[in-house]
């Protein structure tokens, strides 16, 4: 579902030019027909979700992947690991994408935050041994994540119409775009590529899509159980937290976006969550 880190990335260009062909053909005879009503066409326009029936059969194909893959491996991953190796993993994938976040705070001209991000990257990966300690945190540094598609956002750059990938989940062109900019330009991927290890970018997308999975567990559980429709439930907490973190986490008047999470999760918050269902 949200597991759109966990494509094999050394896959991507060619993933991306067949998805292009595969959209091509939905833009012809899968696109969703605007009604006739006008309450209803208003409705239509807001969701600016033309791609529907490609982004509902996508969005069912994410959900059998998750069902097969990610929840079981989730679940083994949260039942096998302690909670400080677990929070190690997240805290070491953390620190792999700061260089991505550096950049993308310094093309946003989020000086303060560009410092924070190199003085966490420099502690962690030193005093934090590469990462897996966040040591950081406790000396006032708190982490915050960025990525291309929040700097095309603050270029002005439109988000565009909605689009559900395979495997990645809720995107949009802008942010599709900032998925494939991140392949090629995180320092990661660019020694993997030129070390012949592309195992090591798909290892690291696994690790990443199940971690995430791990601890949005209960949330992405409730949030199915109560909504009417799951399919419009995750497209509206999709749109409300990218306008979350393109603004920083700035005030909206926007409804509270459901607890997401990409941070090791709290297991006091878990188990009074499970036992409450």
């Amino acid at each position: 579902m949200f597991a759109f880190s966990s494509l094999g990335l050394s896959a991507l260009p060619r993933f991306v030019a067949g998805l292009t062909i595969v959209m091509g053909g939905f833009l012809l005879q899968g696109c969703a027909t605007p009604p006739s009503d006008p309450a209803a066409r208003a409705e239509f326009e807001n969701d600016n979700d033309p791609l529907e029936p490609f982004n509902r059969a996508m969005f069912q194909f994410n959900l059998q992947v998750d069902g097969m893959f990610f929840k079981p491996a989730a679940t083994v991953y949260r039942e096998v690991l302690p909670e400080p190796v677990q929070k190690g993993v997240n805290n070491f994938l953390s620190n792999l994408r700061s260089p991505v976040v550096l950049a993308n705070d310094l093309l946003q001209g989020e000086m303060d935050r560009a410092g924070n991000t190199t003085g966490r990257f420099v502690i962690n990966t030193t005093v934090g041994i590469l990462g897996v300690f966040d040591a950081a945190t406790s000396m006032g540094m708190e982490r915050h994540s960025e990525d291309f598609g929040q700097t095309f956002a603050k270029w002005g750059v439109s988000d565009g119409m909605y689009l559900v990938l395979p495997f990645f989940g809720p995107s949009n062109p802008r942010d599709a775009a900032g998925l494939v900019t991140e392949y090629f330009l995180d320092p990661v991927n660019i020694w993997a590529r030129n070390e012949n290890a592309d195992g090591w970018i798909t290892a690291r997308a696994m690790t990443t899509g199940i971690d995430f999975r791990a601890r949005n567990m209960e949330t992405l559980d409730e949030l199915k159980r109560t909504s009417i429709d799951y399919y419009t439930a995750i497209r509206s907490l999709y749109r409300q937290r990218r306008t979350n973190e393109i603004l920083n986490g700035a005030p909206t008047s926007a409804q509270p976006v459901p607890g997401i999470s990409y941070q090791p999760r709290n297991n006091k918050l878990d188990n009074k969550s499970a036992s409450a269902e």
